[in-house]
């Protein structure tokens, strides 16, 4: 009875910050100290397990509440699409037999290391710039039309929020209507799967980790729309005291506000995380853990090789945030 008290106690005290994106036919897994990366080649499956090298171990300023959220965000998207590429490279394109003329000069003019290091970097941009685009600068661009008719600023924060959440719904919906994202997303539910076998202290085994949910409450996707109900929430304060008619001025603000912004929906998923990894009674999630369409059942084949790379990863089960 004493031993069942003691092993009791110490799955309640359990906390993990792990969590994982899915890739093309494979995932990654991070850790505290260590990320992983399986992919499933056509010759087999590939593992590849790295230290982790954290921007704010180096400068300490930048692991400070509400400013490492923004850092962990920016960090975790350069280091996804790294992992990204990595198992794009298994999977070539069929239709390219050979790299364009653009991709010879870039890889004459900076060399292979640099040229990877320059895509990366523009990939990263261009995922950032793309999401601000469409989630926070386009429906205030949109709402910005009906300005003549509305006399209240409560009234035009209605209708950009609604915009909002209309857009960020719209295109998930529409991603997971694509054959080769939908596989992601089977990835995506493999992996929420198994974070919560290994939070749960079980094995990790396919057998436990398919009995598991799929919705996870520090889903990535998760804490994009929290962002973004966060972002309206502060706008409808913010634009009480502005000159809300003016579009341009409207836009400026959604861009300064964006950091801490970030800062205060990360420390909010740090929480909601840290409450279901210590396995309280009531499950605490955003609304968008169950409405979503961006994890899916996996299949059998996408299911197993996520208990094969965090056993790569676990030590002794215990606190690791």
């Amino acid at each position: 009875m004493a031993e069942e008290a003691k092993n009791k106690a110490s799955a309640s005290k359990f906390r993990t910050s792990i969590g994982g994106q899915a890739l093309i036919e494979g995932g990654l897994m991070r850790g505290p100290g260590k990320q992983a990366i399986v992919v499933r080649s056509p010759d087999g499956l590939v593992e590849k397990v790295e230290e982790l090298t954290l921007v704010r171990d180096k400068y300490p300023v930048l692991g400070l509440p509400i400013i490492r959220g923004a850092v962990t965000f920016v960090d975790s998207m350069v280091k996804g699409v790294k992992a990204l590429m990595f198992s794009a490279d298994y999977f070539p394109d069929e239709d390219v037999a050979e790299p364009s003329k653009f991709d010879q000069w870039l890889e004459k003019k900076l060399g292979n290391e640099k040229m990877q290091k320059f895509i990366t970097a523009l990939a990263v941009f261009l995922s950032l710039g793309l999401t601000i685009l469409l989630f926070f600068l386009l429906p205030t661009f949109l709402a910005g039309f009906i300005d003549p008719y509305i006399k209240s600023a409560a009234v035009h924060n209605l209708v950009e929020s609604v915009i909002k959440l209309v857009i960020f719904f719209a295109y998930m919906i529409l991603c997971s209507k694509q054959k080769d994202i939908y596989r992601v997303f089977q990835y995506h539910g493999a992996e929420h799967k198994t974070i919560f076998c290994y939070e749960a202290g079980l094995p990790l085994t396919v057998e436990n980790c398919r009995i598991q949910p799929r919705h996870h409450p520090r889903c990535g996707t998760s804490f994009l729309f929290v962002v973004v109900v966060v972002s309206i929430l502060v706008s409808s304060l913010v634009f009480s005291f502005v000159n809300w008619r003016n579009m341009w001025v409207r836009m400026a603000l959604h861009l300064l506000l964006l950091i801490p912004i970030v800062g205060v929906t990360y420390e909010f998923n740090r929480y909601v995380g840290g409450r279901q990894s210590r396995g309280c009674g009531c499950r605490i999630s955003p609304p968008t853990s169950r409405t979503t369409a961006c994890s899916r059942s996996p299949s059998a084949r996408s299911s197993w090789s996520f208990p094969k790379k965090k056993a790569r990863m676990r030590g002794k089960h215990g606190n690791d945030v």
